[in-house]
């Protein structure tokens, strides 16, 4: 089904911190499924379990690909804090995932790849536009807010911070 567009030029909502979490694999040896599989299918248990979990703090994702190699997901959070809680949570999917990855890592001579990026957002520190677009990115994870609410220029939206 396809998403509903939102017509004209819309923001994602500016009052609140957020945290941008990137995740993803790098495929090194197609050949050598038995190393990369299990990093492949770990994260859409967990999408699955958090999307389910709305005191969790996760707000939403995004899957993208990065060429035949790289996969990945953006995902956004209330807090760096319920993120860090979801890691290291030994009864969620998470915890166990990253041990198996781990083992499989020591054993697999670098034929799968593996990387995150944290980013803390204060509230009011980021800036988005989308034009024309259904809910997307950090809008659909917050609050898709018409641009005039935040500001007509980029400038204006990373100055309004709320007090």
């Amino acid at each position: 089904m396809a998403e509903k567009v939102i017509e004209g030029r819309m923001t994602a909502a500016g009052d609140r911190e957020a945290t941008v979490f990137l995740i993803g694999m790098r495929i090194n040896s197609f050949w050598r499924v038995r190393s990369w599989w299990p990093v492949f299918t770990a994260m859409p248990r967990m999408l699955r379990e958090l999307s389910k979990a709305p005191g969790s703090g996760f707000l939403g994702y995004r899957l993208l690909l990065g060429g035949p190699r790289l996969i990945y997901t953006v995902q956004y959070w209330a807090s760096h804090e319920q993120l860090l809680a979801y890691a290291s949570a030994p009864d969620r999917e998470h915890r166990p995932a990253w041990a198996a990855f781990n083992r499989r890592l020591r054993a697999g001579k670098g034929r799968v790849g593996f990387w995150h990026e944290t980013y803390v957002v204060p509230a009011g520190a980021h800036e988005a536009v989308y034009v024309n677009m259904p809910p997307f990115g950090l809008a659909a994870a917050t609050e898709v807010l018409p641009v005039a609410r935040r500001g007509d220029r980029a400038a204006d939206r990373l100055a309004s911070r709320p007090s």
